[in-house]
């Protein structure tokens, strides 16, 4: 029997899927969502091909951290000058921009390499209940 690899020319239409991040915890929510971009849960997953689904993340504001992550963890910013560092704690972030907290989670889970960035394009975060992919009738799951 042959190894089956999925090319460009058969991929099959991608889904949406819609997952409500509200009280759901970051790091199973972001193994979810990027295990759905990356298509792991298809039988005609390839690494090398792009087989994954859209995924949209609605109430990424009211996402849950474990432990005493909410006060210790910082994501650092730098301008590209000397002394141009500026860390934001995670309650500074979701004030400021509640979807970076999600794409940073779900972007450190794909592969470091040209096909992540693509599918990085197919993650649609927002921070309260509506969204605008109403259109393309996403399937809501839970995480």
């Amino acid at each position: 029997m042959k190894t089956f690899l999925a090319k460009n020319e058969t991929l099959p239409q991608p889904k949406w899927y819609l997952i409500d991040a509200e009280g759901a915890v970051l790091g199973r929510l972001a193994v979810k969502a990027a295990n759905l971009i990356r298509g792991r849960t298809k039988a005609s997953y390839t690494p090398s091909v792009d087989t994954g689904d859209y995924v949209v993340i609605i109430n990424a504001a009211k996402v849950a951290l474990t432990g005493r992550k909410e006060e210790q963890n910082e994501y650092m910013f730098f301008s590209g000058f000397v002394g141009g560092e500026s860390f934001r704690s995670i309650p500074q972030q979701r004030e400021r921009n509640a979807p970076f907290i999600v794409k940073h989670a779900v972007k450190g889970m794909l592969p470091k390499n040209r096909i992540a960035a693509k599918m990085l394009t197919k993650l649609r975060v927002f921070a309260g209940p509506e969204h605008t992919h109403a259109a393309q009738n996403p399937i809501k799951i839970s995480v």
